[in-house]
């Protein structure tokens, strides 16, 4: 049977703190992207919102288009229905048909009034849908700009540091093996918890360096004999002295 070799305490501190202070490397360089990750996500999709927009806009405009040209076509039918009327008015035997067909003459008449009113609305009604158009469209321009802008920046920012952060991910990928499984998980609960990624602290000035909590002198004696885990009470992250600290180094 394989024999397995049991870490001492200051050991698996050793490997837990090499794997934080090379994390700590990585988020630095996060931290020089800023928000410009989230703000070009937020602008694409903002730009993608506009694109709806602006084919929802050009299919309302076309829509009212078609209308429009049913309506002329209305007109047409109704301009010759009148003509056809009119023909045969004067043909009629007596007054009972002349005012049957006059009636007819009258109903189409007004079947060309309310179609060019409805022609006239919607003609309105395109002219104010292509300021919007143009709006979006205006709109879109400066938003597609500040993305370029945006990612450019970001780009710029990647490859000045894409060498260095392959390289952090190198170690923290080789330093993980190292690490105890268990306090492995624990670490990385308690670094989520904190938007500084911080779970492994030192002691300094008699505090914690991660919520500056005074810890006791009796406790600070236990962190410096590596003989056990400590914890900060107030904010749960693992202590460690400030000697494994200094020695502990990420290049």
């Amino acid at each position: 049977m394989a024999h397995v070799k049991e870490f001492s305490v200051e050991e698996k501190l050793t490997s837990l703190l090499t794997l934080q202070k090379i994390e700590s490397k990585l988020d630095e360089l996060h931290i020089l992207k800023g928000e410009l990750p989230m703000e070009v996500a937020d602008l694409e999709d903002e730009i993608q919102g506009l694109h709806a927009r602006q084919l929802r806009i050009e299919e309302e405009i076309n829509g009212v288009t078609d209308f429009i040209e049913q309506r002329k076509n209305a007109i047409k039918e109704a301009e010759a229905l009148v003509k056809k009327y009119e023909k045969q008015s004067s043909n009629v035997k007596n007054n009972r048909e002349f005012e049957a067909i006059n009636k007819e003459i009258e109903m189409q008449q007004l079947e060309v009034k309310l179609a060019e009113k409805h022609i006239k609305d919607a003609t309105d009604d395109i002219a104010e849908k292509a300021v919007n158009l143009d709006k979006a469209k205006k709109n879109i321009g400066a938003k597609e700009g500040a993305l370029a802008t945006k990612k450019s920046e970001l780009e710029k920012i990647i490859v000045a540091n894409e060498k260095e952060e392959k390289h952090f991910n190198k170690l923290a990928a080789e330093a993980r093996q190292h690490v105890d499984g268990r306090l492995l998980a624990s670490y990385e609960k308690i670094r989520k918890s904190y938007r500084n990624g911080l779970a492994v602290v030192p002691v300094e000035r008699d505090a914690c360096g991660g919520c500056f909590n005074a810890i006791p002198p009796q406790k600070q004696s236990e962190i410096k004999q590596h003989k056990k885990i400590m914890i900060c009470e107030n904010c749960g992250r693992i202590l460690v002295d400030e000697d494994l600290n200094t020695a502990v180094a990420v290049k």
